[in-house]
């Protein structure tokens, strides 16, 4: 098949931006850094060496420039960071890891979150009372607490994972149709974040077991609010104190031991009736709409009603500290660091601070960056949260390969009372508009981030664009997305500012020949991602069900959505697991002595364009995993992926 850019995705409707603003797009930094380099360096060669970064995808060796910046030569040199043979792409209904591996499904969606909690019924029957003390649906980002020290502490631990949305034809047996109040209440129980402890069998299998710490945080869960913006704010008075979290993505874990849930889409779950309600600029910037997302909750329910209760959205789009040892303790929204449409919030520290950086997951939006202020021991001896006092900034991209993070602070450049905003809670509050204020730079949907333990370089996932503008790369549409990397300023945290340049160009060679991946590695719309303690950097993808194995759409030769593995000192990336029919791969964690990885498998069987339709009728139209019962249907859940000689992952 001749080069050729393919159809772009309609994915879902974060991939329509709200963003109106006249700031530079991404694609033009790059496009416009790419000419700059390559009349300066040479043409063609230049152009792909800065697209590969600082190797080839394929495992050519990196120049030797890029090798100084991104750290030089790793721990144990010569000692091979993948070790394992790489899978194939696979369209089967199934689970595939490589050869010496071995996977076990464990706490699937309706698992008890304690023994004695009611049972899971096959046919979506459980009551809203009894999702609520069950496992909810469509896992996501997750992390291992060890319970002990030492060994003890690979062998128990809480795992704690957030449960993104629901998939209503599945959640109920009736399916999405006549939307009412006991409706409401279970999907709203399936939501949130569920704490399992789970335990190491003597035969290697791991299972949940009782605990104390055991716990549901679902969309009803009484929650608080700190930082600028409090639960007093005029803003959020709404009818009711403020409950609950909803479509929680990617997540973070302080250095003192708390989870960070994120709020995403949130906005999809409100609309309203009302023919006389129309969006305020805000709304309209955040994708608020009278239909909503198509759950319809507002129907049933008036706390979901734009016009009968206002004010609920905006308790909504925070990051969300919860303590896995403190049951008893409420969840709290953490203010300060904005309000958007958080995927993850992956936190670090430099020089004694707290650093948070998180993606606002849709087309054309930012990237920010959380800097606390002073030390957060200190902070935290004075019994105040380092998450409360600190800076929020925002990406700013140049096209020599520079950048620079822009303060989001009331009173600093356009931020004045003078141009409309009243206070820093004000701008909290309209973090995308206070953003659009600043200039920062349009990204093509900011996902995952995280941060390489060996060299402090920053990786983000951009998991596809619209192709106007705001894409990544300089592909024109960008259906397949790849993955940016930047090094902050003497490689601190706290900078202000930061050189960049793209680590991989995902995608088909077939139809782009750009991309520089083969058969073993193969891949498109880049979600999760992670860094494991010997530096290998986890990839996990998010096809959209509308593009899966579509030629018309670029993706029939990529298969079910995976996880792959890359060395980022040489570029070698390999294929490691394959997941079943209609699902994304997402979520990552490891016990500490690497010995356990913990995937998760979410959405198994949703609706998709080449498989078919899911109905409350037809439940395994697409898939069956795990259960592969005649009368069930399918279920997100944790993997536990472990090697057959016990040795570490991916080694």
């Amino acid at each position: 098949m001749s080069a050729q850019h393919p159809v772009f995705p309609q994915v879902d409707p974060d991939d329509v931006s709200s963003n109106r603003s006249d700031n530079p797009s991404f694609g033009e930094v790059v496009q416009s850094r790419m000419s700059r380099r390559s009349a300066l360096l040479g043409g063609t060669a230049a152009a792909a060496a800065f697209l590969v970064g600082p190797g080839a995808a394929n495992g050519a060796a990196a120049p030797a420039a890029a090798d100084a910046r991104h750290g030089g030569g790793r721990p144990g040199h010569g000692r091979r960071l993948l070790g394992f043979e790489p899978v194939s792409t696979s369209d089967a209904d199934t689970f595939v890891v490589p050869e010496g591996y071995e996977a076990q499904v464990i706490i699937p969606w309706g698992t008890p979150i304690r023994p004695e909690g009611p049972a899971w019924r096959e046919d979506g029957g459980n009551t809203a009372d009894e999702q609520a003390e069950q496992v909810g649906m469509n896992h996501d980002g997750m992390h291992f607490f060890p319970l002990g020290h030492g060994r003890e502490g690979s062998r128990r631990g809480l795992l704690v994972l957030n449960h993104e949305y629901v998939d209503q034809e599945l959640l109920f047996p009736d399916g999405a149709a006549d939307m009412t109040g006991e409706k409401v209440r279970k999907a709203l129980a399936a939501h949130g974040v569920s704490v399992v402890e789970i335990e190491r069998r003597r035969d290697g299998s791991w299972e949940r077991v009782d605990s104390r710490y055991a716990r549901r945080v679902t969309g009803d869960t009484p929650v608080a609010f700190s930082g600028p913006v409090g639960a007093d704010h005029p803003a959020l008075r709404a009818a009711g104190r403020p409950r609950g979290t909803l479509n929680n993505c990617s997540h973070g874990v302080t250095p003192w031991g708390t989870y960070l849930a994120c709020e995403e889409n949130w906005n999809n779950y409100f609309g309203t009736t009302d023919t006389g309600w129309e969006p305020d600029a805000t709304q309209e910037r955040y994708g608020v709409s009278a239909e909503g997302g198509g759950f319809d909750w507002h129907l049933a329910d008036s706390r979901f009603d734009l016009a009968a209760n206002p004010n609920e959205i905006n308790r909504f789009g925070w990051i969300v500290e919860i303590d896995p040892k403190r049951p008893d303790a409420e969840p709290v929204k953490r203010t300060a660091l904005g309000r958007v449409k958080h995927e993850g919030c992956t936190v670090t520290e430099s020089r004694g601070r707290v650093v948070a950086y998180t993606g606002d997951d849709q087309d054309g939006d930012y990237i920010y960056k959380f800097v606390g202020k002073g030390n957060w021991r200190m902070q935290r001896a004075r019994g105040r949260s380092p998450l409360d006092h600190g800076t929020l900034y925002v990406a700013s991209f140049q096209d020599d390969g520079s950048g620079e993070w822009l303060p989001l602070t009331h009173g600093e450049g356009p931020l004045t009372r003078e141009n409309g905003w009243a206070d820093q809670a004000d701008v909290l509050l309209r973090t995308r508009e206070a953003a659009d204020a600043v200039g920062a730079t349009k990204m093509d949907r900011p996902e995952w981030i995280t941060v390489n333990p060996r060299n402090n370089d920053v990786y983000c996932t951009l998991t596809n664009g619209s192709g106007w503008d705001s894409a990544v790369n300089p592909r024109k549409p960008n259906p397949y997305g790849h993955i940016v990397r930047w090094t902050e300023k003497h490689r601190d945290h706290t900078s202000t500012t930061f050189e960049w340049d793209l680590f991989v160009l995902a995608g088909d060679p077939a139809y782009d020949e750009r991309v520089d991946l083969d058969e073993s590695n193969i891949f498109g719309s880049p979600d999760g991602v992670w860094f494991d303690d010997d530096g290998r950097l986890w990839i996990q993808t998010d096809i959209s069900n509308g593009s899966q194995h579509l030629a018309e759409k670029g993706y029939d030769n990529i298969g079910n959505n995976q996880m792959l593995a890359a060395d980022p000192e040489t570029g070698e990336i390999r294929r490691f697991l394959t997941g079943p029919r209609g699902c994304e791969i997402t979520g990552a964690t490891a016990t500490p002595d690497q010995r356990t990885l913990f995937v998760n498998v979410q959405h198994p069987g949703e609706s998709t364009d080449h498989w078919g339709e899911t109905t409350a009728e037809n439940p395994r139209a697409v898939s069956n995993w795990p259960d592969f019962r005649p009368n069930g249907r399918p279920r997100s859940a944790t993997v536990a992926i472990t090697r057959v000689d016990g040795g570490k992952i991916g080694a």
